[in-house]
């Protein structure tokens, strides 16, 4: 992968800088009062090192249609509350109000912008590096910026406009909490540790799939395990009747993506067929109690919603003995207590594994922040289809922006940025 620019290789100080950040945060829906803030706390870092810029945040808040889609004003409060300083907000985006709040900074200030999705073009624009320059989100901000930090690795699969919009118009910098993650994941993707092996998991049996195929094809995994409802997928594909319920759902689930899906997962087991390690047995949900089957006894018409004892303990070993673990996934219906068996064992076995094991983003990562477990992994991703898209192999479009901007500017470590 080409090089992206960090921090530590410029200086900033005095400059007016774009941050893009991703405190997207799960809100409660009667008081919108914040039920997580780990996603900005993790700015933090970005924000000490720009201490004596002038920072203006881009961020957003879920999407419009949705609940919990809102403005901005809470997060610059809890901004705020983190830093134990004053974080000003301006409830615009790119017009007359945004410019003059701008206009009005000193070094040290932080200002915080509406939720960029409330900007039409945002949402709606799409097309390459150039096109994405042309919105007035970006015209507009570029005229009283001399830099743009890209900090919301989340969002680096997003090719919107706040995202990938300054790539040839400013100097587009890795924030510490993007070049962190790819840092850390690029360290399981190049140069794994051997035995690697991907535990694969989950209802997105698409996703998972394509991320196999790249891991395999490309020597990076030695041994993909397969829990969930990607278990279920490639045995069904491998022969297994599991009943119509569970081959129902799956056909339900992926929709349109059944038949690329199925093309794929028959691919991989015809060219990889002793690297695909599927589950010998499994735990059924017969009428809200578990039920554990050897695969030999399906079909049975009640869904499967975890692995089975024994499946459990052959992945368990297989993670305690493994150099790299790359897991992304529920192993099962965790929210379910008699179903959660099968995740809570193989994230066990990854927090004592000597191995340096990758937690996907999305529901992996909170699970593993749940249980207390985050120190004890090699990495938990703050970035759900980010982190997944990566691993599949396909160019983010916001790290491509990174790259080709630190292509485009010469930067002197030692001396301001300057792009004049």
């Amino acid at each position: 992968m080409a090089r992206v620019l960090t921090l530590d290789e410029v200086n900033l100080d005095g400059r007016t800088v774009l941050v893009r950040v991703d405190i997207n945060s799960p809100l409660d829906p009667s008081s919108n009062l914040f039920l997580d803030d780990t996603r900005i706390r993790r700015i933090i870092p970005t924000l000490n090192k720009l201490s004596k810029c002038k920072v203006v945040l881009l961020a957003h808040q879920s999407r419009p249609g949705k609940m919990d889609f809102t403005t901005t004003l809470g997060h610059s409060r809890e901004l705020g509350r983190l830093l134990g300083k004053t974080i000003r907000w301006v409830e615009d985006i790119h017009g007359e109000k945004a410019l003059e709040a701008i206009d009005e900074m000193e070094n040290g200030d932080i200002l915080m912008l509406n939720n960029v999705r409330m900007d039409e073009e945002e949402v709606s624009v799409k097309g390459d590096f150039d096109t994405l320059s042309q919105t007035k989100l970006v015209q507009r901000l570029v005229s009283v910026a001399d830099a743009f930090v890209n900090d919301a690795f989340a969002c680096a699969h997003r090719g919107s406009a706040s995202i990938v919009g300054f790539t040839h118009l400013l100097p587009c910098i890795a924030g510490d909490l993007m070049n962190y993650e790819l840092t850390k994941l690029r360290r399981a993707l190049e140069n794994p540790i051997r035995p690697c092996i991907a535990v694969l998991g989950g209802i997105k049996v698409d996703d998972s799939v394509i991320v196999a195929d790249n891991m395999l094809r490309k020597g990076i995994c030695d041994h993909i395990w397969v829990t969930g409802g990607v278990a279920n997928m490639f045995l069904h594909l491998s022969g297994i009747n599991l009943g119509k319920v569970n081959i129902d759902f799956l056909k339900n689930e992926l929709g349109r993506s059944w038949n690329s899906t199925v093309s794929i997962a028959t691919s991989l087991l015809k060219d990889f067929p002793e690297c695909i390690i599927m589950p010998s047995d499994v735990a059924a949900n017969v009428e809200g109690n578990r039920v554990d089957m050897s695969i030999h006894q399906l079909p049975i018409e009640a869904p499967l919603f975890d692995l089975g004892l024994t499946s459990i303990r052959s992945l368990s070993k297989a993670i305690k003995s493994a150099g790299t673990i790359i897991l992304n996934g529920p192993a099962g219906v965790f929210e379910l207590p008699d179903f959660a068996f099968g995740t809570i064992e193989v994230l066990n076995a990854c927090a004592e594994s000597d191995g340096y094991a990758v937690m996907g983003g999305g529901h992996t990562s909170t699970i593993v922040s749940q249980r207390g477990l985050s120190d004890k992994m090699g990495h938990v991703s703050t970035g759900g289809g980010a982190c997944l898209e990566l691993l599949a192999g396909r160019v983010l479009p916001g790290v491509a922006s990174l790259e080709a901007s630190a292509e485009q500017f010469a930067v002197s470590i030692s001396k301001p940025i300057d792009h004049q």
